[in-house]
């Protein structure tokens, strides 16, 4: 079966993927004081999966894809984009960018966790030390142990993003086989579409709770940053993560979702000008120690991997 890799190496593909994610989070986070969080949720992936399709038909890929495995790929979409972008772009608005993308470091322990649970990858007592010392470290960044204020403004929010982180690692799991056996292109195209018709299937939700008089007075800077950000959050991001997920283990490509949180901070910090609390720099910290001491075990594994 062809497969479109247009010559990018795994582990660049996951590199590209998480900067991606991060510069879109912090995007996304500008976007929201004036676009309603569902609303954008809507036109980010409405121009993703029209530029994928697009591009799907441009090189032919799915073409030898049986329409029984349409199904299940689409399902793992319904999980994310779907549900797991819901989740974090209604914490996104209650929750700084630099915060969230910091949250999202714990996605690659949940990833281990479920990627031993699910496909019997292996797991050992550093690996769940190095887990637990790490989300410390995201119980820090979420704001709950600082002062009374930041933790009644912020905790709601960060349990929003974490409950898509959640989602997101599962579908990293889901995905694994997935993305061995069917082109990472169609594949991303194909789930952003089921996740499409679960943003539009909830949308009505949002415009009858008084959010209509905000999206018809949108002016095309908002639509614009809203498409390119689609373009970067979705469509590309996605298409790397699933090339270079096709490649390693779930665990493996998990620990590169942890560069996430260094683009993430850097682009907020040059653009948005946000600064972290002490404790939360403290929980960066501990997170980005904890995911650095895992890579490093997860790498000669990976690299063996990545030669077959």
């Amino acid at each position: 079966m062809a497969r479109y890799s247009f010559g990018v190496s795994p582990r660049v593909s996951l590199v590209l993927a998480s900067a991606l994610w991060a510069v879109a989070t912090v995007i996304s986070k500008e976007l929201l004081a004036a676009v309603p969080p569902i609303t954008l949720l809507v036109t980010q992936i409405s121009v993703s999966v029209v530029a994928l399709w697009l591009l799907v038909l441009s090189v032919g890929a799915g073409r030898h894809v049986h329409a029984r495995e349409w199904l299940p790929v689409a399902a793992i979409g319904l999980l994310n984009p779907g549900l797991s972008y819901t989740l974090s772009m209604l914490g996104l608005a209650q929750t700084s960018a630099s915060a969230a993308t910091l949250l999202w470091a714990s996605e690659p322990i949940l990833i281990v966790l479920l990627a031993w649970l699910l496909l019997r990858e292996a797991i050992t007592l550093a690996l769940v030390v190095l887990a637990a010392t790490a989300a410390c470290g995201v119980l820090l960044v979420s704001g709950l142990f600082g002062a009374a204020e930041l933790a009644e403004e912020s905790g709601f929010g960060a349990a929003l993003i974490l409950g898509g982180v959640l989602c997101c690692a599962l579908y990293t799991v889901l995905s694994r086989r997935i993305a061995i056996d069917v082109d990472p292109l169609f594949t991303v195209a194909l789930q952003q579409t089921a996740g499409l018709l679960w943003a539009l299937s909830i949308w009505p939700f949002e415009l009858l709770g008084g959010a209509s008089d905000r999206v018809f007075v949108l002016g095309p800077g908002e639509l614009a940053g809203a498409a390119v950000s689609g373009l970067m959050y979705y469509a590309a991001a996605f298409w790397f993560y699933l090339n270079g997920l096709r490649s390693v283990p779930a665990s493996t490509a998990g620990m590169f979702i942890n560069l996430t949180p260094v683009f993430g901070v850097a682009t907020a910090y040059l653009f948005l000008g946000e600064r972290l609390t002490s404790l939360q720099w403290a929980g960066a910290a501990i997170i980005l120690a904890s995911v650095a001491a895992l890579l490093a075990q997860q790498s000669p594994q990976g690299a063996r991997m990545a030669k077959h």
